[in-house]
């Protein structure tokens, strides 16, 4: 029998995440079939990152700003919970959102997808930092010092966001 083969069985069910199985097949899901957005805002030569503790990898984790859709809100559409979650987390409000597409995050163990998006017309209103004990770092970055940043957090201990490779991509190949 392969992984693909037999129904899908929900092994344990949280709040936020699902184990199941497949046939051998063993993985995880969001629970209640809820998304997240992942939000590229660059303006002005500079990109936003967000720092915080992540609990599975006992570290501070640089990444993009991102954020659940539809957690409080059922049918929330993509663009207003990524403009509410770019302005919770950094402080920022967009005055647009593109949709960029749906992308799968660690498709051999995890079902879980995400929305890109991409946030212009940067407005600065708040301090950021995310709602509760989020304890969220904003950090403004220029792209043409990226690579240098990541090395030095990396350095102090930072666990890196594999999306952050999207923003390297012409730097890796160079």
């Amino acid at each position: 029998m392969s992984g693909k083969d037999g129904a899908e069985q929900i092994v344990w069910q949280g709040k936020f995440i699902t184990a199941k199985t497949r046939g051998t097949w063993e993985y995880v899901s969001r629970a209640r079939g809820i998304k997240a957005a992942v939000i590229l805002a660059v303006e002005d030569g500079h990109v936003l990152l967000v720092e915080q503790y992540r609990v599975p990898l006992g570290a501070n984790c640089l990444e993009l700003p991102a954020g659940l859709v539809g957690d409080e809100t059922a049918g929330e559409a993509v663009e207003a919970a990524a403009a509410r979650e770019l302005e919770e987390e950094t402080g920022y409000r967009p005055a647009r959102v593109t949709l960029m597409g749906e992308f799968y995050s660690s498709p051999g163990m995890v079902s879980e997808s995400f929305f890109f998006v991409r946030a212009e017309g940067l407005e600065k209103v708040g301090d950021g930092g995310g709602v509760a004990d989020e304890n969220i770092i904003v950090h403004r970055v220029p792209l043409t010092e990226l690579a240098e940043f990541m090395a030095v957090k990396r350095g102090a201990g930072c666990a890196m966001d594999v999306k952050l490779l999207a923003l390297l991509g012409a730097q890796l190949w160079a």
